[in-house]
């Protein structure tokens, strides 16, 4: 480290920057290396020794304390023996001076980094460590910033290491930049050199400093616009009218993801061009910084498979902004101040301002009917339009790496479609009201987690800020956290299986558990949709659809029914699929009086105090077998066929309650009758009940011969 003056550090979004600063002062691990501070190693030392050895830091996000006011963040970091003391922070920061009794969350977004500069100056350090001091802040400020950066430079006897994704002030304070790639310094340059060259610096960077002006200048032209009021709770949200104090974290700015310019409504006109421009270059290249450095905290490891993979990812978080900005707010503020990008998402239908990234047109687009079909005007139509929008919307989204959302019924019931659009793996967090019910409506096939609010999503209090912190620090842990690697695994196939076909299941488990990774899944109804989700999303090879009961369910009301759209992915993906008739003559309901009137004449069978079903009939195992053949008629992949004459589940025998010949050749014949045969589609008539050993072997077999073939 040079012993006078500034060394910038720049890099593209999730390079290792914050972790490098976090590695010398001793709040994250490293795994290897050597930092010396004055020829002393410390690498491995307690941030508090590091400190006392001469290193200051003015970390991302501020981290200022909410119960401490700035006298107080001040005279706990002040050591004598040096030229800074309170007197000259004040002086440098005048409006420090002016609320040196207000306590850290009564700050504006400005007042607080300025804090996080002073607090850290009057240690009076050898080492300055700055990560991201710009951040969020508005132009005027940033220039402020600037000047005091040069000063440092120029008049101190003090080394300051500079991280910043602001290109134009990083070329201004420091005279060498440091280009970081994957964890890596990858050259260093003259900074002057670099701010000439805007091909450099689209290579090294993805962005320009003449895109970051173009920023600024519109930053500069809306901030008059902003809102003026202050929250105690929110202080990211004050503006001052001259912007000195100015924190534009709820507005479009340099850090913002994507298309940030085009968020915000109130812009004229006249600057529709710039915004374009910008949009199309934040889309391709990740042209504009986040606001955060997107690097989960840990271990200092470029080779960090998970830090790598979730550089480019975002934690989105959804809702009404209209009636919930506080608490999403609050929500997104956590996630954002540990490393992850968020992205704020607002579903709101009243047509109000929005402080969100993304606004509720934008995701209105997204409507089969576009965004008319949406703003209706009646509430009940437009809360279910945008559920349908938003569900659309979330898997077009390619950044996406988790999303939360918080809401009453109704905002449950808007955000969670969006939510079970996504696949399976992809963290999800819903914090409801109604979570401690039944959430089988929001949940669906997906792996939703429901959080329950405990209190009313309305206000931040000492019941809703810990919920709220618990469920935001879940979707940050998720996000960053290791998983494993999928070569790890064999290829994935799905079975369906049900208490009356488990014995044919786990036959078919140990045969072909040694080469495939085999997910058995309840044939419950949700269980089949969640089959065929994964199906969707690419993650199966192949399915043997032993238990197809859910089918019954879905033609006679019962409720285990996984919908019409019951082998509706395997037409969709030609995924190879061999496929029977386990359990196709049961209708499930639950305990006795759940029955419907009209079935209660039918031999009722209990299969457990809170599980009722009933045999089906010929005339309806017919209808039933015409739906399967038709089904089975849209599929191009692979298929087979196998109909267990012998009987359809361990009740479907003889001498079992289910015992019905007629019924089951009424299924068998209308399956054969209406499926077209080709080479690729056949059926399979086999003289086995479903659970005989036999008949597993041949869905073994056949299944073997179709993955061949593929």
């Amino acid at each position: 480290m040079r012993h006078h003056g500034v060394l910038g550090i720049v890099g593209r979004n999730g390079m290792g920057k914050t972790t490098l600063c976090n590695a010398i002062m001793g709040l994250v691990r490293a795994t290897k290396g050597s930092v010396r501070l004055d020829g002393k190693e410390i690498l491995g030392m307690h941030p508090y020794r590091i400190v006392d050895l001469g290193a200051g830091y003015v970390p991302q996000g501020r981290r200022v304390w909410p119960s401490l006011t700035v006298d107080e963040h001040l005279r706990v970091a002040a050591k004598t023996g040096g030229p800074w003391n309170l007197e000259l922070i004040y002086e440098l920061f005048p409006p420090l001076s002016e609320r040196r009794r207000h306590g850290g969350n009564e700050l504006s977004g400005g007042e607080q980094q300025m804090l996080s500069i002073g607090r850290a100056l009057v240690a009076n350090p050898k080492l300055l460590i700055m990560d991201e001091p710009t951040e969020g802040l508005a132009p005027r400020i940033v220039e402020q910033l600037e000047k005091l950066l040069l000063r440092l430079a120029d008049e101190e006897d003090l080394a300051v290491l500079l991280v910043e994704q602001n290109l134009g002030v990083a070329t201004t304070v420091a005279k060498r930049l440091a280009v970081m790639v994957n964890g890596q310094i990858e050259t260093e340059i003259d900074s002057a050199a670099l701010a000439d060259n805007r091909a450099l610096q689209q290579r090294l960077l993805g962005v320009s400093a003449e895109t970051e002006e173009a920023v600024s200048e519109l930053e500069e032209q809306t901030a008059p616009a902003a809102e003026q009021t202050q929250s105690r709770r929110e202080p990211s949200a004050v503006v001052s009218s001259d912007s000195k104090l100015m924190n534009v974290s709820k507005f479009p700015n340099r850090w913002s993801f994507g298309n940030p310019l085009t968020e915000r409504h109130q812009f004229e006109e006249k600057r529709a061009g710039i915004t374009k421009q910008i949009t199309r270059w934040g889309r391709i290249a990740n042209l504009v910084a986040d606001r955060v450095s997107g690097v989960p905290a840990g271990e200092i490891s470029s080779s960090t498979d998970n830090q790598t993979a979730m550089s480019d990812k975002a934690a989105y978080v959804a809702g009404t902004f209209d009636t919930k900005n506080r608490e999403l707010s609050f929500v997104r503020n956590i996630i954002a101040s540990q490393g992850v990008r968020a992205v704020t998402v607002d579903l709101s239908t009243s047509g109000q301002p929005t402080p969100a990234d993304i606004r509720p047109q934008e995701v209105a687009k997204y409507h089969p009917d576009g965004p008319d079909a949406v703003f209706t005007g009646e509430r009940g139509s437009s809360v279910t339009a945008m559920a349908e929008a938003f569900a659309q919307f979330m898997p077009a989204q390619k950044d996406v790496g988790g999303v939360i959302g918080l809401g009453g019924s109704g905002g449950t019931a808007l955000t969670t479609p969006g939510m079970q659009a996504l696949n399976v793996g992809i963290p999800k967090i819903m914090v409801s009201t109604v979570a401690s019910g039944n959430v089988a409506p929001y949940v669906g096939a997906s792996d939703i987690c429901m959080l329950y609010s405990v209190t009313d999503v309305a206000g931040i209090n000492r019941i809703s800020e810990r919920v709220l912190a618990n469920a935001a620090n879940a979707l940050v842990g998720m996000m960053t956290g290791k998983t494993p690697k999928a070569e790890q695994y064999k290829p994935a196939i799905g079975l369906t299986m049900f208490g009356v076909t488990t014995p044919c299941v786990q036959l078919i488990t140990r045969k072909l558990e040694h080469k495939y990774d085999c997910l058995v899944f309840h044939a419950t109804g949700t269980g089949g949709r969640s089959m065929e989700k994964l199906v969707d999303s690419g993650i199966m090879a192949g399915v043997i659809d032993v238990t197809t009961s859910e089918i019954c369910d879905l033609h006679m009301g019962g409720v285990m029914s996984a919908g019409e759209d019951r082998l509706g992915a395997i037409i969709r993906t030609s995924v190879p699929y061999v496929g029977s008739c386990g359990a196709l003559e049961i209708v499930n309901f639950g305990a006795p009086d759940t029955v419907p009137e009209k079935y209660r004449s039918r031999n009722l069978y209990r299969h457990n105090p809170q599980v009722t079903v009933f045999r089906t009939t010929p005339e309806e195992s017919a209808l039933i077998g015409e739906w399967v053949g038709r089904k089975l008629n849209q599929m191009n992949g692979p298929v087979r066929f196998l109909i267990p004459e012998g009987g359809l589940s361990l009740l479907d025998l003889p001498g079992k309650p289910f015992y019905d010949p007629e019924a089951d050749a009424a299924l068998f014949n209308a399956i054969e009758r209406t499926v077209k045969q080709t080479e690729k589609r056949r059926l399979i008539r086999l003289p086995y009940d479903v659970n005989n050993p036999a008949f597993a072997d041949a869905l073994v077999s056949n299944f073997n011969e179709i993955m061949r073939d593929t």
